[in-house]
Formats: C-alpha cells, structure tokens, sequence
C-alpha cells in the first residue's frame, strides 16, 4: 500500500513538474491571439503529412514531430514559432525539443487544431 501511495504523489509531483515547466518554455494562445500573430512568425504544423494534407491553418508549414529533430535548421530561431498538433501534445513535445535547442520564442495553439475556426487549406491528394 505505502508503495501504491508513493507512487501516485510521485506521479502527482512529475505531473506538476512537467505543467509548470511547459508554461516557461511555450505561451498557450487562444484561437484569437492565434490569429493575430501567427503571420509575422512560423507557422509550424507538427503533425504527420495525411493529417496535414486532410486540412491545415493556411500559411503552415508541415515538419513533422517525427521528423523535427532531422529538420529544425529550418526553423530560425531569430523569429518566433507558432506550433499546432490536433489537440496540443505533440506541439507541446515539440516545444521541449526546440527550447533545448536554444529556441525561445515559442507559442501553440490551445486545443490544437481540432478546435480551430479559422481559415484552412486542403490539400488535393488528402485521402481522409
């Protein structure tokens, strides 16, 4: 029982860790304030190409979290990076991997594209 306890405050506490380290390292940014930056930064869509070519944020680029440590030369870091998955985990993931790397300016989508409004662009070979 004492080990069942202490592995639950354990997972409590990394839980904890891990929520408020993200909130240093990726701003969380309602669909509007989205919107109204978005344009004067990257544009990044890290999720795999069939989801990206079935419907994505017009104007996004699409490196995928499985191929971003191969591609991040593409991503300057004197700019800032919007990043968006479907619901957030993997832009989220995404975020960690590029703050290691020295990026600083660095914002996703709250709930991901799932939740999106806005204008968005498919892509003719989407098989979805």
């Amino acid at each position: 029982m004492e080990i069942l306890i202490a592995a639950v405050v354990a997972f409590i506490v990394f839980t904890l860790y891990r929520f408020f380290r993200q909130r240093k390292i990726i701003k969380t940014l309602t669909e509007e304030e989205f919107i109204s930056g978005y344009r004067k930064a990257q544009l990044i869509d890290v999720r795999e190409p069939k989801e990206f070519d079935a419907g994505h944020i017009l104007g996004a680029r699409n490196i995928p979290m499985s191929q971003l440590s191969q591609r991040m030369p593409e991503v300057r870091k004197d700019q800032p990076v919007y990043l968006y998955c479907q619901s957030g985990a993997r832009s989220a993931r995404a975020a960690f991997m590029l703050h290691k790397k020295g990026y600083r300016d660095l914002y996703q989508l709250q709930n991901g594209f799932k939740k999106w409004n806005g204008k968005i662009k498919k892509t003719k070979k989407a098989s979805y």
